[in-house]
């Protein structure tokens, strides 16, 4: 058996856990032992894994036809070994098919599977990347609900690379490129390590929704990782913030602020009311499929059902921790109405006396933080976007405050 390259090792072990133990992709390749690759060894990884989670329909479709069989049939570890093989054999052009081949069958046999190693062998060298006629791309790696939801064209989007954002702090510059919607934002070249904290765009213009000031007592509902506290701190660098989070080991990748653990939905258990609240709910995520594409393959309907449930708990005990005159930014990264409006709606028709803020309200505020491109997401009465073009995630907020 010839070495294993560390890339295509780490890739196998990656999807092997997120196939098997509902494991995060992006949380795997940026811990070790992934995390300890040398650069060009660790691109590589992140290219496999991530191309075998877009496309893992289409790759489904393409070892049925060569195979002759029905993936699901196979082992866990072969199904991802097949996946990983026709990927570097039909998406990868600068990989030597001998080399696909070759590592894919001493995977095999490294998964302790040595009895597929000549079928996996066999089904491989039939690879070719000849068209061939087969379904959509973007069809065959969306499954069908989610389809039926987001169309064609969101559906083709979560297919591409995503782009890595930079958020630059206030009255920082920089020669890098700078994204669509907010003008403190940076685009990152592929491989390159920045200095400055990643953080999507979309994302990005959250924090300016709070109309955060150095006067205000902030409280960050669900703070983890610390991305949007640690915006918030450099807007009102003054501010007095609490970082909650249901989860201390998460709460300690928090960097700004006074950080707090406990369960938002049975309640704060904060004596103090806040000017400011932001509650960054967890949500389906669907708005991030590009970044986490094993989204689309675990999400089923129910959720949209529970995530809800949550999602309002979450906003009705955030609310009772407002203080008088105070501000509530409630927001996700799905693009699902029943995680976003619905909830919003479904609370705000019990509340006396506390209502919706247009976003739209905001825009003469944040001029000189957003483009008008930025500017034009905010809408009466929410800030959406869906995944665009340009690479930024899709998101959702809504202002909420006394009336």
């Amino acid at each position: 058996m010839a070495k294993l390259s560390p890339a295509r090792l780490a890739a196998f072990r990656i999807l092997l856990r997120v196939e098997t133990r509902a494991a995060y992709a992006i949380e795997l390749l940026n811990a070790p032992p992934a995390s300890e690759l040398s650069p060009a060894d660790h691109a590589l990884a992140q290219e496999l894994v991530m191309g075998c989670l877009r496309r893992q329909g289409e790759l489904d479709w393409l070892i049925a036809h060569f195979s002759g069989k029905d993936p699901a049939r196979f082992d866990a570890e072969i199904r991802v070994i097949l996946r990983l093989g026709v990927y570097q054999l039909r998406c990868l052009e600068r990989i030597p098919a001998h080399a696909a081949v070759g590592q894919s069958v001493d995977l095999v046999r490294h998964a302790r599977k040595s009895s597929a190693a000549a079928m996996v062998n066999a089904v491989l060298r039939k690879v070719t990347r000849d068209p061939l006629d087969m379904p959509d791309t973007a069809r065959l790696s969306t499954p069908q609900w989610l389809l039926d939801r987001w169309g064609p064209e969101i559906a083709a989007r979560n297919l591409e690379r995503p782009v890595t954002f930079l958020r630059l702090p206030p009255g920082m510059s920089s020669d890098l490129p700078r994204g669509v919607f907010v003008k403190q934002c940076a685009i990152a070249p592929a491989g390159v390590s920045q200095a400055f904290p990643i953080q999507d765009e979309a994302a990005q213009i959250v924090p300016c929704l709070l109309d955060a000031r150095d006067s205000h007592w902030i409280l960050d509902v669900c703070a983890a990782p610390g991305n949007k506290t640690a915006a918030i701190a450099e807007i009102a660098p003054g501010a007095r913030i609490v970082a909650g989070d249901l989860y201390p080991a998460r709460l300690r990748m928090v960097t700004a602020g006074l950080r707090v653990a406990f369960d938002a939905v049975s309640g704060i258990p904060l004596s103090r009311k806040f000017d400011r609240i932001l509650l960054d709910a967890p949500c389906s995520g669907t708005g991030t499929v590009r970044r986490n594409p094993e989204i689309k393959w675990r999400l089923q309907l129910s959720d949209l059902t529970e995530l809800p449930a949550r999602q309002t708990k979450l906003l009705e005990t955030s609310l009772d921790a407002l203080a008088p005159g105070g501000r509530l930014v409630y927001s996700t990264c799905s693009i699902e109405a029943e995680e976003n409006e619905r909830v919003v709606e479904s609370v705000l028709a019990r509340r006396r006396n506390i209502g919706l803020h247009p976003c739209s309200a905001e825009r003469d505020r944040l001029r000189d933080a957003l483009t008008p491109a930025g500017l034009a997401l905010l809408g009466d009465p929410y800030f959406k976007v869906a995944p665009s073009p340009h690479g930024s995630d899709g998101f959702f907020a809504a202002i909420i405050g006394h009336s």
